[in-house]
């Protein structure tokens, strides 16, 4: 009787012991989503908001390492969820120099320096899991991954009211998805190697771009190709339009070949 006794306490600690680190995984996931920088990998990213403040910038960077537990609750916050990052841009707002558009868009860095790798060497890929959530009034247009060499853009996924696509700089464009609904989750992916570009849709390659470009980097996030100010001023569309989508997953690869 003693034996079984014995069996039985040893038993219920043996379950207390494997019930402890399951509770503790429960309770990491719950927190997970507290702060952008728990939900993406923002280590190699700096971040442009469409304000002008205080802040270092022109306008505001938020660079590592406050990038990491940054948020901001107009432009770049965790959404209800707690699974995705929301960057939002607003028409009337801040731009960089020689752009008229706004953006909340991280550009990619290379620890503290600026992220500058060559199309002919290695092999480099930006993957976006994404959802579009919102278009400005008028010009319902948005830039929702690019890549971008020391002077202009080479090539970005865009979305033109429902139509999704992909656009070289001057030339091809190529339409991913003729009908797509705001809230639809998909994935983009850029894969550049030899002078070439991939262009991926939800895990199909749809198109390849073939061409040479230098001190390059990848963006990603909310760029708004509309304005309610200046030279590409929209008519009827008010300051307070916004472009705005939620990122899931997100993720970068530079391998030497």
């Amino acid at each position: 009787m003693k034996f079984k006794n014995i069996f039985t306490l040893l038993f219920a600690l043996i379950l207390l012991s494997y019930s402890k680190p399951i509770c503790a995984q429960v309770t990491a996931a719950k927190a997970k989503g507290s702060s952008a920088g728990q939900v993406l990998n923002l280590q190699d990213w700096k971040l442009t908001l469409p304000v002008n403040t205080e802040h270092n910038g022109d306008p505001d960077e938020i660079k590592q390492p406050e990038l990491s537990t940054y948020s901001d609750e107009q432009y770049f916050f965790v959404n209800k969820k707690k699974d995705a990052v929301t960057f939002r841009a607003n028409v009337g707002g801040e731009t960089t120099k020689g752009s008229n558009f706004a953006r909340s868009e991280l550009r990619e860095m290379a620890g503290s320096e600026k992220a500058a790798w060559s199309s002919s060497k290695g092999k480099h890929t930006l993957f976006i899991d994404q959802r579009v959530t919102h278009l400005p009034d008028v010009r319902k247009h948005m830039v929702i991954g690019q890549i971008h060499d020391a002077t202009k853009y080479v090539i970005f996924f865009r979305l033109e009211d429902t139509k999704l696509l992909v656009s070289v700089n001057g030339g091809q464009r190529v339409v991913l998805d003729p009908d797509y609904t705001l809230g639809k989750r998909f994935t983009v992916k850029f894969v550049v190697e030899n002078n070439e570009t991939q262009c991926f849709y939800n895990d199909e390659l749809k198109y390849t771009y073939s061409g040479s470009f230098s001190d390059a980097y990848f963006k990603a996030g909310a760029y708004v190709q509309s304005s309610c100010k200046g030279k590409k001023k929209v008519e009827g569309e008010l300051c307070e339009a916004y472009g705005e989508v939620e990122i899931y997953d997100l993720w970068v690869k530079h391998e030497s070949i």
